[in-house]
């Protein structure tokens, strides 16, 4: 069986000149426009691009839905002269809302590191966006916990890698050998047409950035965000969907995170990990959707 995305005449790619960076974005539109439907904005996560979502956009026939590829990859540029945290990224949300002219009634989703950019921006700019969605949220600091030591070994790959000559470094950075490890790693799935697929897809993307400097600076935003430091601040509606067997956004560090959460609830799909948005993106679009009827606009 092979497995596509096929979006058809949904997709539309276009560009925007932000604070003197181009950024490329991509608007899906809805297969017909219902009283349900709504605007999507998503966040992807680190070393991602649009691409990673579209599988979760396409069991969302009914919804209109921009992706943004955030500064530094896939087709953006880096910000210029600016640091790639967390801070200046959520500014990044801000100002494609701004852009685009989007209403209050808009709905952001952000997956993995882009669940830590888009619960800042929502503690911060609540008035901006109707509902959250957090899939895969990082829920605790990477460097805490079990994870502690990967995360430092991480860590110590991407600043080595800043570090070489610029020849050596992208290729250490690039190497087929480290970015089919991280698939391995990541995917949880036994099914054999759709392992080729996701690692496939993170051989096409998930070297597509700018340069070693403005990885290491989102590498080191994504490990030590966490959805955590603004819960209390959150006071829309969030949606959280975690893979019961994520081991980078664990489950237990999501039950711990909804109690803080003012207006939020919780859903679990089983045998996935952190890849929600390749493995099971029907369940996630259904656990959007439910949400979404829950929370009209």
């Amino acid at each position: 069986m092979n497995i596509s995305v096929n979006l058809g005449a949904r997709a539309s790619q276009h560009n925007l000149l932000l604070n003197g960076a181009s950024v490329a974005y991509w608007d899906y539109a809805p297969v017909q426009a219902t009283p349900a439907t709504r605007t999507i904005l998503v966040v992807h996560g680190f070393r991602g691009d649009h691409h990673g979502l579209e599988r979760v956009v396409e069991a969302l026939p009914q919804m209109r839905v921009i992706m943004p590829d955030l500064p530094g990859f896939g087709l953006s540029d880096a910000l210029p002269n600016e640091p790639h945290d967390v801070e200046r990224y959520a500014r990044f949300v801000l100002d494609v809302i701004r852009a685009l002219r989007l209403g209050p009634d808009t709905v952001l989703l952000g997956h993995s590191f882009g669940s830590i950019i888009a619960s800042h921006f929502a503690a911060e700019h609540s008035d901006k966006i109707a509902e959250l969605i957090l899939v895969n949220p990082i829920a605790a600091p990477a460097l805490e916990g079990p994870k502690a030591v990967l995360s430092k070994l991480a860590e110590f790959y991407y600043l080595a890698s800043a570090k070489l000559p610029a020849r050596a470094g992208n290729a250490l950075l690039r190497s087929r050998i480290s970015v089919h490890l991280m698939s391995v790693t990541m995917a949880k799935t036994k099914d054999k047409a759709l392992l080729r697929f996701i690692h496939a897809q993170h051989h096409a993307y998930f070297s597509l950035f700018a340069n070693r400097e403005m990885l290491l600076e989102s590498f080191r935003a994504s490990v030590g965000g966490t959805v955590r430091q603004v819960a209390s601040g959150l006071k829309l509606p969030v949606l959280l969907v975690a893979g019961a067997e994520d081991e980078i956004a664990p489950l237990a560090d999501q039950h711990k995170l909804l109690p803080l959460l003012p207006d939020a609830e919780l859903t679990v799909i089983p045998a996935v990990g952190h890849l929600i948005h390749y493995e099971t993106p029907q369940p996630a679009a259904k656990a959007i959707t439910d949400f979404l009827d829950r929370h009209p606009a």
